[in-house]
């Protein structure tokens, strides 16, 4: 992603709270003196022949030695220069061992935060064995409803959520705190999403999209094109570009490394969601109860007429790179359908051939948002419903479907109840950071000064490859 017209704009990012210097690169003199006080150290320890002591952790414990750190550390490093979409993002969720941070809001303004230990099983009230969700933090985010949330993936360090009063508040999801607030918007914050760990893209009901850096929190772009109400943005899996539809019946599509519109289509119908599918080659619309999928030539390729009107789509995929469309709707399930292949879906638009796969039960309301994420390649899926419930589901059994059985029927691994609150957003993210710069024996703030420059790193990369793609 570049900036929109200069690489370095002269306006201010408007995070209200926050010094100018949040996330920014460290002086150089600091840096050299840091270096130098190390190589006088350690030349003075080889000449008195004296090994410098290392705390170690035991690994039975459940803390990695020094030697183990060195090699997770090279491989995220070698990972992020990479760049490589899914298996280096799913291993490296996989090395936190199993923690999950599901974070919902609501209509009552409070961000409800809860931690998972997806290794953890409790005996529930018939006998079953469930995991257990720990409130991490629960309090008034914002001074009116809260309409959306979202994340930072991998080892999630940023939390943005938006709502009715207009401001986006940023949180560090690592020490717990609040940085501030962006004020960029005229309207209601109707999406937020991180496409990369260092981009935070936001829409609103003034007609706008913003890109953020997460470096500083400046604005590289804000694009405009939507005549009306931007009601959702879908971001490919390759962060180049995304789709936007709105009130104004049309969809758009937004080249986000030049952060300008590349086409727009008239639906002549309000789309009030989009998504695109795992594998980016496919993208759905929502119109109340109808789910239009196309092609990436806009051919229209499958309708499902879903029976009640539909709050939220999503797409995950089985090791056979098998696409699965999740529909949360007002019917209070979950319903996931099993999409045909590329081939095998020409564009006759016949709905019989989209089997129904499972349904992920046990709301009692409307089915208001949904997430997931893949830990050691198992898929999990949070929903949220206006019943006040947070509900995980583990779709292992799901993915393995081979349609020689009806569709199944799956209740929660795991179930939270806020008593009362009217729910409408949900994100989830791995928290193994967390855990680790909190306990694992070094000094918080070298922890954090790595993680840093491992930051810095990968942002000049971005904006060498930004700089390639303008010319």
């Amino acid at each position: 992603m570049s900036h929109n017209g200069n690489r370095h704009p002269s306006k201010k990012p408007k995070l209200a709270g926050v010094e100018p210097v949040l996330g920014s690169t460290r002086s150089q003199s600091s840096t050299g003196k840091a270096a130098q006080k190390k190589a006088a150290l350690k030349k003075q320890l080889v000449r008195q022949n004296v090994e410098k002591p290392i705390p170690r952790k035991n690994p039975e414990d459940g803390h990695p030695s020094s030697k183990d750190k060195g090699q997770k550390a090279t491989t995220s490093k070698l990972s992020s220069v990479l760049k490589v979409p899914t298996k280096a993002k799913d291993s490296k969720m996989a090395n936190d061992g199993g923690r999950l941070l599901v974070v919902a809001g609501c209509y009552e303004k409070i961000l409800y935060g809860l931690e998972i230990d997806l290794q953890k099983r409790e005996k529930g009230e018939e006998g079953e064995e469930r995991a257990g969700f720990t409130p991490v933090f629960v309090f008034p985010a914002h001074i009116s409803c809260v309409k959306a949330v979202a994340a930072s993936r991998p080892s999630g360090k940023w939390l943005a959520s938006g709502g009715t009063d207009e401001s986006i508040k940023i949180w560090d999801l690592r020490r717990r705190k609040e940085l501030g607030s962006l004020q960029q918007h005229q309207g209601s914050v109707t999406h937020l999403s991180f496409p990369t760990r260092t981009h935070l893209l936001s829409a609103s009901e003034d007609g706008t999209i913003c890109v953020y850096h997460t470096r500083d929190w400046a604005v590289l772009a804000t694009l405009r094109g939507h005549k009306d109400r931007v009601n959702d943005v879908a971001v490919h899996p390759s962060a180049k570009v995304c789709l936007s539809v709105g009130k104004d019946r049309t969809l758009r599509m937004w080249d986000l490394m030049r952060g300008k519109g590349s086409a727009s289509v008239k639906l002549g119908k309000e789309g009030e969601g989009v998504r695109w599918t795992s594998s980016g080659t496919r993208f759905a619309v929502i119109s109340a109860s109808t789910l239009d999928i196309y092609s990436t030539k806009m051919a229209l390729l499958q309708t499902i007429h879903h029976p009640a009107r539909i709050q939220a789509i999503h797409f995950c995929r089985d090791q056979a790179d098998r696409e699965f469309a999740l529909i949360a709707a007002e019917d209070k399930l979950v319903t996931i359908y099993l999409l045909p292949s590329l081939v095998e879906d020409a564009g006759d638009g016949d709905e019989s051939s989209i089997p129904i796969v499972a349904t992920l039960n046990g709301h009692t309301n409307r089915v208001k948002a949904i997430d997931s994420i893949i830990i050691q390649k198992t898929t999990y899926v949070t929903s949220v419903s206006s019943d006040g419930r947070i509900h995980l589901y583990d779709l292992t059994d799901i993915l393995g479907w081979t349609g020689q059985s009806d569709p199944l029927s799956v209740d929660p691994m795991a179930v939270y109840d806020t008593k009362g609150s009217r729910l409408t957003c949900v994100t989830v993210t791995d928290c193994g950071d967390t855990e680790m710069a909190n306990s694992d024996g070094l000094p918080r703030k070298r922890k954090h000064t790595d993680e840093s420059e491992g930051d810095e790193e990968e942002e000049e990369e971005e904006e060498e490859e930004d700089i390639d793609g303008d010319d």
